[in-house]
């Protein structure tokens, strides 16, 4: 099917555009009340319009930051067009966020207003509120909202669905309002340091938008299943999920979680699906972990259709007996597992993080179409993506029409066009670091996105993303090595559910180990199968056991990242330990 060129100045132009389009159309799905639930267009844009309504009347202007606290349901992206079509500007933030993360964003974004899920999340915001100081003047609550304190207007959300408000004339409004108007503040998850909120104007996202039309033409979105996963709050999400993919008339399905996937998968049935790479190490450790409980001949055929799917992708080509074969595992093995995930799926998205070529190559092979992209909060955030008809599993795929990129002198990967961020809030010198001219552009040349990913284009344009420019690790020795790739490979091993590998300034690397469940005793033969795809500077010397990092202790990142300065920090003496026996 063609799209439509877009057209519109803002989101909530297109949003409430589509709504007078389709307004008998499903547009969200959600688990209600031991039920699922659907919502369709011209509901959407009918709640839109009363909230709108309602925050303008309890004095939301033009400018204001409005905070979002909520999990993937209706309510987020409802209150996240309302905000932006009466000209404020949304600022979705993470539900694990602890009370001082909610006081760093609200004292610096400056918020005045928050829309918040629950009363426990209301609660946790009202707290950070009073840490913060002065500034919150309004919270609106989705859920039975705790006592109101002072100086802090506390509303229902009924409240604000009863306001008189007219999606026709709110529509004309966005339209009126210019693509350079800011649109939301990003805070980053970060791996290290306090988060900056990146400013993102209507153009940035509408830029990517315009940038996947034609993937999203080849595929024909229309009428099918997006199962959201990743949080609203993330900025691929926030995009993808929040704008773009219901603009291309797919019914957005919300997650109830991880532990409700698998399940959740057979349901929806959906077309598209995006996860982070540390989700794709988790089902592939199931199945495995299944696998290993089954017949003998099931493990042979399940390692054969994964060999010759690899030939295929790789080479050499199948030879006429193994082409025979191939097409025999594809309905023995690759049906199978496609079934699993639903039957339907025509992206399954990587994306937040490198994605190890074996593990991509481990769900292509068994007929998955595993597709990586890449890009940053502070580009809209989708720089580039893999396009499934011509999918290269090393590479992050070509970056999207519109989109400039640059490999700079010392291999940094630099991004330009309308998907770049104005710059950080309230961080003048952040910005300057972030956007400036690179070497040889003339005077008065727009300036560069310095991403601080170091990358490459091969021939085709495809790019390829090896590293973090501020995470390579010099040794004693003065060798520079790659700690994503030596850890993408020891987690690539059944026996190892995380790592961290250290060195800076040492003679040689060492790692911190998460072993899978009951591999506690088989992680020093994972580590030698590892040590012997390495180059001798490359490989880990010792290892020692650690904790899970999680979210909650403070070690991944919302969105599933290895905070890898808090790791390092927080076993500083084991690590030492380490060294020393070196």
């Amino acid at each position: 099917m063609a799209y439509e060129r877009g057209t519109w100045p803002t989101l909530p132009a297109m949003m409430l555009a589509r709504a007078r389009q389709w307004a008998g159309r499903p547009m969200l799905r959600y688990w209600r009340g031991g039920a699922w639930r659907r919502m369709a267009w011209g509901e959407f844009a009918r709640q839109v319009a009363a909230v709108a309504a309602f925050l303008r009347a309890r004095g939301v202007a033009p400018g204001d930051r409005v905070l979002i606290v909520s999990e993937n349901r209706p309510e987020f992206p409802i209150a996240d067009t309302a905000i932006m079509a009466i000209g404020a500007v949304s600022v979705p933030t993470y539900t694990t966020n602890t009370v001082a993360d909610h006081a760093h964003i609200l004292r610096d974004s400056g918020a005045s207003a928050a829309v918040v899920s629950t009363r426990r999340l209301a609660e946790r915001v009202l707290d950070a509120a009073r840490a913060s100081g002065p500034g919150l003047a309004l919270l609106l609550c989705c859920d039975d909202p705790p006592p109101a304190p002072e100086g802090v207007a506390v509303h229902r959300w009924e409240e604000a669905l009863a306001a008189p408000g007219d999606p026709a004339l709110l529509e004309a409004e966005a339209n009126a309002a210019p693509p350079t108007r800011l649109a939301c503040l990003i805070y980053t998850s970060g791996t290290g340091g306090a988060p900056k909120g990146v400013m993102l104007p209507h153009r940035a996202m509408l830029a990517n938008r315009e940038g996947v039309r034609v993937l999203a033409e080849r595929l024909d979105f229309t009428g099918e299943r997006y199962l959201s996963f990743l949080p609203l709050s993330h900025s691929y999400e926030h995009t993808v999920g929040g704008f773009l993919l219901p603009s291309f008339g797919m019914e957005v399905v919300y997650s109830r979680g991880a532990d409700r996937l698998a399940a959740e998968l057979q349901e929806v049935r959906p077309a598209v699906l995006t996860a982070v790479p540390r989700l794709f190490e988790v089902l592939r450790a199931r199945m495995l972990a299944e696998l290993e409980k089954g017949p003998a001949l099931r493990r042979r055929l399940f390692a054969r259709a994964i060999a010759l799917g690899l030939r295929r992708m790789d080479g050499p080509p199948l030879g006429p007996l193994e082409r025979l074969e191939d097409a025999a595992l594809e309905r023995l093995v690759r049906d199978r597992v496609r079934a699993r995930f639903g039957g339907r799926l025509v992206a399954l998205v990587s994306g937040g993080a490198r994605l190890d070529p074996d593990l991509s190559g481990f769900f292509l092979a068994l007929g998955l179409p595993v597709i990586q992209g890449y890009g940053q909060t502070e580009a809209g955030p989708v720089v580039s993506v893999n396009p499934p008809w011509a999918n290269r599993r090393h590479t992050v795929g070509p970056p999207l029409a519109g989109v400039a990129v640059r490999i700079a002198e010392d291999g940094e990967l630099l991004v330009r066009g309308d998907l770049v961020m104005d710059g950080y809030w309230n961080n003048a010198e952040a910005t300057a670091a972030a956007l400036r001219p690179a070497a040889g552009d003339p005077p008065g040349a727009p300036p560069w996105l310095h991403t601080g990913d170091i990358g490459a284009l091969d021939a085709d344009g495809y790019l390829r993303i090896t590293d973090r420019k501020r995470d390579f690790i010099k040794t004693l020795g003065g060798e520079m090595v790659s700690p994503a790739r030596i850890e993408g490979l020891l987690m690539a091993e059944p026996e190892i559910a995380q790592a961290v590998v250290a060195g800076e300034g040492q003679p040689a690397l060492v790692a911190l180990l998460v072993p899978a469940e009951g591999m506690e005793g088989r992680l020093a033969e994972a580590v030698a199968r590892v040590n012997a795809r390495l180059s001798p500077v490359e490989r880990v010397r010792r290892f020692a056991i650690a904790e899970p990092f999680t979210v909650e202790n403070g070690l991944l990142t919302p969105t599933l990242k290895v905070r890898r300065r808090a790791v390092l920090e927080r076993h500083a003496a084991v690590l030492e330990g380490l060294h020393r026996r070196e």
